[in-house]
């Protein structure tokens, strides 16, 4: 059972959409962990002309066909790239290749179950299936003169007493391998609609689409958090994460913040767990390097571009970016957020790096949102 996510590197309606960032994570990725996590497929790869998406895809754990240049433009069918990956991976043994699986990473809150219940539709006797949403509403045609498509204006039927239709949700199509080859198009025999969650149906064609499915996410992801074991190092940002943003300014121009002690407990319990801990800041600043010394953590301070200084310390440590947590707040924190496998904003943060997170904690910088993280990625024995 082999499951394909086309994701080419052009897009007009939304720049770089493949790896457009929902609940902190690429597009491309989230299709790729549902596919994965699904019980009934075996195999995941994503089609794709585009080094940063196959490095992405490759990094979450798929397969990557690179897709000839014939099949990348504006016209090239999804149907294409899957005949196309079906050609590279299973050329000289067709015959292992059961059901095949088109998935489009477009639609961010696809599951790994409908994913299985496309599948089993499959292998339980129908030629192809679809992810489907029932649809209870009255269609018109023609706004000038409007008539009811799926409906009788002169005597409509209650909601309740009408069967439901089924809308196409775009996220999954299951289809008979055999069945594909000789046709090359996902629609063929008997189709089955396999029911999804309405709540959860939202393709990405447009900004505004991304825009709703980062707001969203947080809802929908049901508030991802790292778990014990699944982080190695933390970056924390300091203004406006271990602070609250404000800062007293002296008449000598010194300047004093508060910060939360619990804060210190939790950076204090991620040491003895042997994680490490970098403060990054963009000023310098003798609060900062005072409070880093306090807490006995690496702190780097004076950096314009706080992305490319977090490279370079992951280079250094030679940490799996995938396994790092960045804490922050700002705007100035979204090239950090890019890198790594676990961005965090504050409950404070700025709209776009609340949109951008993978998590978000539940207090504001300054009042134990440190800490808050510590609790999520340490055992109860470690704090």
């Amino acid at each position: 059972m082999l499951a394909v996510i086309p994701a080419r590197g052009g897009s007009k309606g939304v720049p770089g959409k493949n790896l457009a960032r929902v609940g902190g994570v690429p597009l491309v990725v989230r299709a790729v962990r549902a596919a994965l996590a699904a019980e009934r497929i075996t195999a995941v790869a994503v089609s794709t002309d585009d080094p940063a998406i196959e490095a992405a895809a490759t990094a979450a754990g798929a397969l990557a066909v690179r897709r000839p240049a014939e099949l990348s433009g504006d016209t090239a069918s999804s149907e294409s790239a899957l005949a196309h990956a079906v050609d590279v991976l299973y050329a000289s043994h067709r015959d292992d290749l059961e059901v095949v699986v088109l998935v489009q990473c477009t639609s961010p809150f696809l599951t790994a179950a409908d994913l299985d219940a496309a599948v089993a539709a499959v292998q339980e006797g129908a030629d192809t299936a679809f992810t489907a949403a029932a649809f209870h509403g009255f269609v018109w045609r023609g706004a000038a003169d409007a008539h009811g498509v799926n409906h009788d204006s002169r005597g409509r039927q209650r909601r309740q007493d009408r069967e439901p239709e089924w809308l196409e949700t775009g996220a999954a199509y299951a289809m008979r391998a055999d069945g594909f080859a000789e046709r090359g198009r996902r629609f063929f025999g008997r189709t089955v609609a396999v029911p999804t969650d309405p709540e959860r149906v939202l393709e990405i064609d447009e900004p505004s689409d991304l825009e709703r499915a980062r707001a969203l996410a947080p809802l929908l992801d049901g508030g991802h958090r790292p778990r014990p074991g699944e982080v190695d190092a933390v970056v924390l940002d300091f203004d406006g994460t271990q602070t609250d943003d404000r800062a007293w300014l002296g008449a000598d121009g010194t300047e004093r913040v508060a910060v939360h002690r619990g804060d210190g407990m939790g950076v204090a319990a991620m040491r003895r767990a042997g994680l490490p801990v970098l403060i990054l800041s963009t000023e310098v600043n003798p609060v900062v390097s005072a409070r880093a010394a306090k807490l006995g953590v690496e702190c780097r301070q004076g950096i314009p571009a706080k992305g490319e200084e977090l490279a370079l310390w992951l280079s250094e440590k030679r940490l799996a970016p995938g396994r790092v947590l960045y804490l922050g707040n700002d705007v100035n924190d979204l090239p950090c957020f890019a890198q790594v496998g676990w961005p965090v904003a504050v409950a404070s943060a700025q709209a776009p790096v609340r949109a951008a997170a993978r998590a978000v904690t539940s207090v504001p910088g300054g009042h134990g949102a440190v800490r808050e993280i510590a609790s999520w990625i340490l055992e109860e024995d470690q704090l």
